[in-house]
């Protein structure tokens, strides 16, 4: 909130489904949903990491244990989740797994495994959603997806492939839904200091140093800055925002 009283910026009265929310990005989003007064459901398949996750947050933040590639099950955790805080108004699709595999070495099995996780997950879920979002007429999707939506990066086809699918889930549905007052829209991370990026880096300074020579600010980004990025798309500061994929790489993307 502005000193002015502005609270366009604040999220009182939404409930978000936070998926991978137990750790990485999708915690630092929850956590920064519930500092603008969301309610927060994390959703993961470990339920002590949820457990612990949810109580750092505090009492505006619960869990439901699941795993988004059983899509049938999707319907059940979003009645699950509503049971906590009250019907869904933001969705967040964030879980997902990586695979760094040459293209020739990634079999039909690895393809299906990440598309599974990332596109059928999130299209489940978004899908148990909207019925009560269209029926409210008010709701927000946000899907997490990737440098590699944008631009090729060796190695990384399969996950390439399921991120840069997020896009166009993102504006078909953004001109399907958004008449109905639900609004749909895309973060793409950059390099985040998270314990993915560590083990990527810690033992390999020269790869660190040309990532950090590509990124016009010069520095790894932290969770929280996609936390409070994820804020704004869902918060009224944004409601004339929708279908957009918003870059949040230290300009990593913009090229040189």
């Amino acid at each position: 909130m502005t000193s002015n009283g502005d609270n366009r910026f604040r999220l009182d009265g939404e409930v978000a489904l936070i998926t991978g929310g137990g750790t990485g990005l999708g915690l630092a989003i929850a956590r920064q949903m519930a500092l603008a007064g969301a309610k927060v459901v994390l959703a993961g398949r470990r339920a002590a990491v949820l457990k612990e996750a949810a109580a750092a947050i505090g009492p505006q933040a619960g869990a439901v244990v699941c795993d988004v590639t059983r899509v049938k099950s999707a319907a059940g955790v979003v009645a699950r989740a509503e049971a906590l805080f009250g019907p869904i108004s933001i969705l967040v699709n964030n879980a997902g797994i990586h695979l760094k595999k040459p293209a020739l070495e990634t079999s039909d099995e690895d393809l299906l495994s990440v598309l599974k996780t990332h596109v059928l997950g999130a299209h489940a879920l978004t899908r148990a959603v909207l019925p009560g979002m269209l029926r409210r007429r008010h709701g927000s999707i946000l899907f997490v997806a990737s440098m590699a939506s944008l631009f090729g990066i060796p190695n990384v086809m399969a996950y390439a492939t399921a991120k840069s699918a997020y896009l166009g889930m993102v504006r078909s549905l953004a001109t399907e839904v958004s008449p109905s007052g639900v609004r749909v829209n895309a973060i793409a991370p950059g390099w985040i200091d998270t314990d993915m990026s560590r083990k990527a880096t810690g033992n390999d300074p020269e790869r660190k140093r040309r990532i950090l020579a590509r990124t016009p600010l010069g520095r790894f980004g932290e969770p929280d800055d996609v936390g409070t990025a994820a804020v704004f798309l869902c918060s009224p500061a944004a409601r004339f925002v929708t279908g957009v994929v918003l870059p949040v790489d230290g300009g990593v993307s913009i090229g040189f």
